[in-house]
């Protein structure tokens, strides 16, 4: 049943106006926010959607001259006439957008999609890119096996983010290799390129041939190891999301050095990033004020991301695509014997593309309904 109406109410401060709507919601806007977000077509560029206004234009302790609600429609007019208009539910639909994802645990698949009809079918595509976005892993199949195939997804993925290292990385067995990848040897849970300021935020990883017994790959869900960590040992959190840590990766040509926390919140408090290699850390100064506290928190970290309940593991076969969120899901491998092939391509994207081709590709859907 629908909540009864209520009477509207305004409320007229010295910088602010406090609304009661007529669904019984309430908004306090400040005079500075009416003014600056007049979607008016002075105030707005109709061409490109884009703000015009200058908020500097106006007095910064502007009040409107007239304020008046009209149903569910707020009627503003400033002190040079101008005349500014607000319907109740577009205030009352502005809201914090969070990247809303859940959880796994070990029993978890990455969901499939068929490498093929992710390229060429927008509906495939488009739920393959939502399951990705909420979970933080895909895994694309029956892939071509030749080198260079993951600059295919850029249309779908955004363009690749390229690294000084190369733009698309072959990881084999060898013995001038600059990283434990080059080795057989087991890969514990990580993220690449911690040493950047920004690390890429999305890799796919390509197996070509993978007829080596063993190298199972697993994957660790981080969000849910440090949501669990805040939960239960709430110091050890804020130690690790304060704490400055050193991040080194280079070879004889490129030196790359970040110096940031393990755990990055955004402004609202939620953990936006992980950033986690054991391989690429290096020594904090232990004259720091807190060391020891990190330390252990640390320790904690390194035991959750390592327990065996955390990982979700299984096997990449030639053909196979794994695609990570990878400011949040860490990806390892297990130890495997040297003989027969193996061979895998990796190369990083960004996010913030990856949801920009779902936005693209469902307003395109509406267009063809």
């Amino acid at each position: 049943m629908a909540s009864p109406m209520q009477e509207t109410r305004l409320a007229i401060g010295t910088d602010s106006i406090e609304v009661q709507w007529r669904d019984g919601s309430e908004s306090e806007l400040p005079f500075l926010w009416l003014r600056d977000n007049c979607d008016c077509d002075d105030c707005r560029v109709n061409q490109t959607c884009e703000k015009r206004f200058m908020l500097s234009s106006v007095p910064a302790d502007i009040a409107p001259a007239d304020v008046e609600l009209v149903g569910d429609e707020l009627v503003l007019v400033w002190p040079d006439g101008h005349m500014t208009r607000y319907k109740g539910s577009t205030i009352r639909a502005l809201k914090p957008v969070v990247n809303e994802w859940t959880a796994w645990g070990s029993d978890f698949e990455p969901r499939r999609c068929d490498f093929g009809s992710f390229l060429r079918d927008d509906s495939a595509a488009a739920a393959a890119i939502a399951d990705f976005l909420e979970f933080g892993a895909m895994v694309l199949i029956d892939a071509p096996v030749e080198p260079g195939t993951l600059e295919q997804l850029a249309p779908r993925l955004g363009p690749i983010r390229e690294v000084l290292f190369a733009r698309i990385h072959d990881v084999e067995v060898d013995a001038t290799g600059y990283n434990v990848a080059h080795t057989s040897m087991a890969l514990p849970p990580h993220n690449d390129f911690a040493s950047y300021s920004w690390p890429p935020s999305v890799q796919a990883l390509h197996m070509l041939a993978n007829d080596s017994p063993g190298g199972e790959t697993v994957i660790v869900d981080g969000f849910r190891i440090v949501a669990e960590l805040r939960a239960e040992h709430s110091e050890a959190f804020a130690s690790l999301c304060s704490t400055p840590v050193p991040f080194r990766e280079f070879d004889d040509d490129n030196e790359t050095y970040a110096t940031a926390p393990m755990i990055q919140l955004d402004v609202d408090g939620n953990v936006s990033a992980l950033r986690f290699s054991n391989q690429l850390m290096q020594a904090i100064p232990p004259s720091r004020a807190g060391a020891a506290e990190f330390y252990r928190a640390y320790h904690e970290l390194c035991r959750r991301v390592n327990a065996p309940s955390a990982k979700a593991s299984f096997r990449l076969g030639a053909g196979h695509v794994l695609v990570v969120a990878s400011h949040r899901v860490l990806h390892a491998r297990e130890a495997f014997e040297p003989v027969g092939r193996r061979h895998l391509q990796d190369a990083y994207f960004e996010f913030d593309n990856v949801r920009n081709h779902l936005v693209v590709v469902r307003r395109k859907g509406v267009r063809n309904d």
